[in-house]
């Protein structure tokens, strides 16, 4: 341990003018067994640190095969070693020199203890959730509706909560709403993604019971619905399916739903597509608006980011095509894309890579950076910046 002679001794070897200094001086000392494994180090932003002092937690999440993330209650972020020239010490109870006062006419000295060190933190950045794993871990055992008398329900392969938590690389709260996205309902506990025929099967049960009914699609009664569809299926999914493709209200106390079009229109295109390589426009149009409940129009608009239109083919095509089954990486997401055509217009790749854009990215730039755009037929369109493997 040094003195405050010693110290006073090294700062003239050194020409350094005790005055200009800190009253306050810190001597460190290694402390026993001291290793650089002992610890690491992380550096927060404001936000993070608030949700620290706050006592909430911070996880890291990822299987032996993934890159780790970070996630919060809310949000997802990638964690990269960034190495420092500098030696980082942790040195508990030391204080800063704003946290000092110049209050005592003499110097003195403090002795502190290095309880361990660093040549590198963790260094977070903000991420898109990679949550394209959520749907191909459900779809393991869809929910086709209960189960026929005598025959028992399938019981593996499903998940809690936790479980989910514990595969995907999310934050809670970005998991939760990728599940209202994709229409999973939790069953018996366990999260559960619908089979799209039994999807589409409510769906038409309710839109058949509005037709009979001569209810308006802006005002469906919740009560008298599960009422009259109890005999059909359990009042769980009816609700569940008004909840996918409704928008729920109350009105003198009683609980309405206003089916949303655009969700309806969807639903009964992929219903038609599913199946079909590729289906002619306009016969696919036709029959499309006549398999829609009256009273509801159909646009190709309501399928952006599941159906493309080639308007290049003789006669024009559409084919199934959804965000959902593309790659969740950026560049083998353009590759893939480039793959399916050589040539995009801007208004037709936008749905497939707008999921893409970090915060405050725009699609302009993620095209930019991955693209090469030239004019054919006076329209802008985009390329591959390097060979596609077809």
């Amino acid at each position: 341990m040094r003195t405050l002679e010693e110290v006073q001794a090294t700062l003239q070897i050194a020409k350094l003018k005790e005055e200009d200094l800190q009253k306050t001086i810190h001597c460190l000392s290694f402390g026993e067994n001291v290793s650089s494994a002992d610890y690491c180090l992380m550096e927060l932003d404001d936000t993070l640190c608030k949700h620290i002092e706050a006592g909430q937690s911070l996880v890291i999440r990822g299987d032996k095969d993934e890159r780790a993330v970070l996630c919060s209650g809310d949000k997802t972020y990638d964690l990269k070693i960034a190495d420092t020239s500098n030696l980082l010490l942790f040195v508990p109870g030391c204080r800063t020199p704003d946290q000092l006062t110049n209050s005592q006419d003499s110097s003195h000295v403090v002795h502190a203890q290095i309880w361990g060190f660093c040549n590198s933190y963790w260094e977070l950045r903000k991420q898109r959730p990679k949550l394209k794993k959520l749907k191909k871990l459900l779809m393991e055992n869809p929910y086709e509706g209960p189960a026929l008398a005598g025959q028992e329900e399938n019981t593996e392969n499903r998940y809690t909560m936790q479980d989910l938590l514990e595969r995907i690389q999310a934050s809670e709260e970005e998991m939760k709403t990728h599940l209202e996205t994709i229409h999973a309902c939790r069953i018996d506990g366990y999260w559960r993604v619908l089979d799209f025929d039994y999807e589409m099967k409510l769906l038409g049960h309710m839109t058949q019971l509005v037709d009979s009914e001569s209810w308006s699609f802006d005002k469906v009664p919740l009560q008298t619905s599960l009422e009259e569809l109890a005999p059909l299926e359990p009042k769980e999914m009816i609700e569940h399916c008004l909840n996918c493709y409704g928008k729920r209200y109350i009105e003198n106390d009683k609980v309405y739903y206003a089916l949303h079009e655009d969700k309806v229109c969807r639903g009964v295109a992929l219903l038609l597509l599913q199946n079909a390589v590729k289906f002619n426009l306009r016969e696919f149009q036709e029959v499309w608006q006549q398999s829609v409940p009256e009273g509801m129009s159909t646009r190709l608009d309501q399928l952006k980011s599941v159906a493309l239109v080639d308007r290049t083919s003789r006669p024009e095509t559409i084919c199934l095509l959804r965000v959902e089954d593309l790659p969740e990486d950026t560049l083998e997401r353009f590759n893939h894309l480039f793959t399916l055509r050589e040539k995009w217009t801007e208004d037709d790749i936008t749905p497939y890579i707008q999921d893409l854009c970090e915060e405050k990215q725009t699609t302009g730039a993620l095209l930019t950076k991955y693209a090469r755009s030239s004019m054919q037929n006076g329209i802008k369109v985009f390329n591959s910046r390097r060979p596609v493997a077809t």
